[in-house]
């Protein structure tokens, strides 16, 4: 009868054995195994004012509220991100119900937490919450947020980045 028990048992044992050892292989390659490459990675995702560097059009749509009436807005824009928390908007076409504006020149400043979220000021502009794409910045979602004297908007929009900095190509 022993003899049949070890014959039952013993590739029960032999199978215990193997699914035992296979899980602590799977976990030790689970908390040791991390590529080099996943490595990078994740370390490209922490974000800064230097993500943002290099040139950026910004094209997008919304309204101004003037009287509680909704006045359509459209802007297209250039926005040159120095890679240091300020900025230069070379130019700039808006469209404020019909009536169109033009600029170039305009200044502001920026900054962008770790976390890749932060703001955008023009200088006595308007102003913005943004998000900005992790590791790369190549993309940045804006949506205005001020400023409190003007007239409440219903503002956001994307952007894309269109070139490198120049020191940088």
């Amino acid at each position: 009868m022993n003899t049949q028990k070890r014959r039952f048992f013993a590739p029960i044992s032999c199978a215990l054995a193997f699914a035992v050892l296979t899980v602590l292989l799977v976990a030790a390659a689970m908390t040791f195994g991390t590529s080099s490459t996943a490595q990078e990675d994740s370390s490209d995702h922490r974000c800064g004012v230097h993500t943002l560097r290099g040139s950026y059009l910004f094209a997008t749509h919304g309204w101004n509220i003037v009287g509680g009436v909704a006045q359509p807005k459209a802007i297209v824009e250039g926005i040159d991100f120095n890679g240091d928390g300020t900025l230069v908007s070379p130019f700039a076409t808006v469209s404020i119900n019909g009536t169109i504006i033009r600029s170039s020149g305009s200044v502001g400043s920026y900054t962008v937490e770790p976390n890749c979220t932060g703001t955008l000021t023009f200088t006595g502009g308007p102003s913005f919450d943004i998000f900005v794409k992790p590791g790369n910045g190549k993309q940045v979602w804006m949506i205005q947020t001020g400023p409190a004297v003007a007239p409440p908007a219903v503002f956001e929009g994307t952007a894309t980045k269109v070139s490198p900095k120049k020191e940088d190509e």
